[in-house]
């Protein structure tokens, strides 16, 4: 009966571990898919997809079929993932440098993708950064 208990914590342990494993491979793709989606909308018109959000809140991106769009409603992915973005402005110093304080640059946005769900130990959020620009000026 011990080497029954042992062999069964053994595979409970080993299930748990695939499972964050698998987690953790999904939210890594979902996270490089909400950068090429936000590029997306970048490339499409920085007018329209980009300019009139609200810089500093959360953003959710929807797929209708055949492109990308933006929401401000979430929509979970495969019933667990909650994938949003968030735009913040970017400063720029004398140098034309970015930086903490400075002159706001219309055509340089930061972006923040971030990815989380519910686990056995409460939530875990992934989250990466980076920047667009403007640079089809559209």
């Amino acid at each position: 009966s011990i080497s029954i208990f042992g062999i069964t914590l053994i595979s409970i342990i080993s299930s748990r571990a695939m499972n964050e494993a698998l987690n953790n491979v999904k939210v890594s793709f979902l996270l490089e898919e909400g950068i090429e989606a936000t590029k997306i909308l970048r490339d499409r018109s920085w007018s329209l997809n980009i300019k009139p959000l609200v810089f500093g809140n959360n953003n959710y991106l929807n797929f209708d079929g055949s492109t990308w769009q933006t929401t401000s409603v979430n929509t979970f992915i495969d019933s667990k993932f909650e994938r949003k973005f968030v735009l913040e402005n970017v400063l720029r110093d004398v140098n034309y440098d970015i930086a903490s304080s400075g002159t706001s640059d219309a055509n340089t946005k930061k972006f923040t993708v971030s990815v989380s769900w519910q686990n056995r130990n409460g939530t875990t959020t992934k989250q990466i950064s980076g920047y667009i620009i403007n640079i089809f000026n559209n």
